[in-house]
């Protein structure tokens, strides 16, 4: 899930960044109005997590903007210390989809954005599919060309986050990363797990779907 957080206390985002990062989101941080407008208008985010009380832009009026002049949809919780009725009120009117005041709790923070996520993806959002290929991220089963391909755990990780980016490029230090972390092992060793990747899911079959970028990372795509 890839979410913005617009909020101007550096703390709070630390904290935020800290919590959801071990659970894989991709997070963006904007400290002002103006510049999360920019991100919102730019960028596919999931969620966006707003602060009311901005600088150069306030969350209500970025709100309002992102509803009625930009015309996108994408779920919004308003994250503030304003906790009356009239104030929660005037972040709905606004177009927010969630509100959480200010103290909160992580965990609360992380089950309100993956509720919003299901909310707005649906069943699909279990099921990522290239050509024929398919996984199901909830069983963690995958299958080509109506067969079951049995992948490693590692194997699996790095499918799962190719079929999320495709068509994109995912660098090597991002793939690399989802395996593991900060303590990545000397040597290439992602080479070795691409590798078996590619025996599971390509070899098999006519047409191959990893494709390795020189000297950037790898992609899944039905195109070369």
């Amino acid at each position: 899930m890839r979410v913005l957080v617009v909020e101007d206390n550096r703390d709070i985002c630390e904290n935020i960044a800290a919590y959801l990062e071990k659970y894989r989101y991709v997070l963006d941080f904007a400290y002002d109005g103006i510049s999360a407008m920019h991100l919102a208008l730019t960028n596919p985010f999931d969620v966006i997590v707003l602060d009311i009380m901005l600088p150069r832009m306030d969350g209500l009026t970025f709100c309002q903007k992102l509803r009625a002049d930009a015309a996108l949809e994408t779920p919004i919780i308003m994250l503030t210390a304003r906790d009356t009725l009239d104030d929660k009120l005037k972040g709905f009117m606004a177009g927010a989809d969630d509100y959480l005041v200010k103290p909160f709790a992580l965990q609360e923070l992380h089950a309100r954005l993956q509720a919003l996520y299901k909310r707005r993806h649906g069943k699909t959002m279990n099921r990522l599919t290239i050509g024929d290929l398919t996984m199901n991220r909830s069983t963690l089963q995958v299958h080509r060309g109506g067969r079951r391909v049995d992948l490693t755990p590692a194997c699996l990780r790095l499918l799962q986050r190719l079929m999320e980016e495709t068509p994109s490029v995912v660098a090597r230090e991002d793939l690399e990363a989802s395996l593991w972390a900060n303590e990545r092992p000397d040597g290439d060793a992602l080479r070795s797990h691409m590798y078996k990747l590619r025996q599971a899911v390509d070899r098999p079959f006519d047409k191959p779907l990893i494709h390795t970028v020189h000297r950037v990372g790898y992609r899944i795509a039905e195109d070369a």
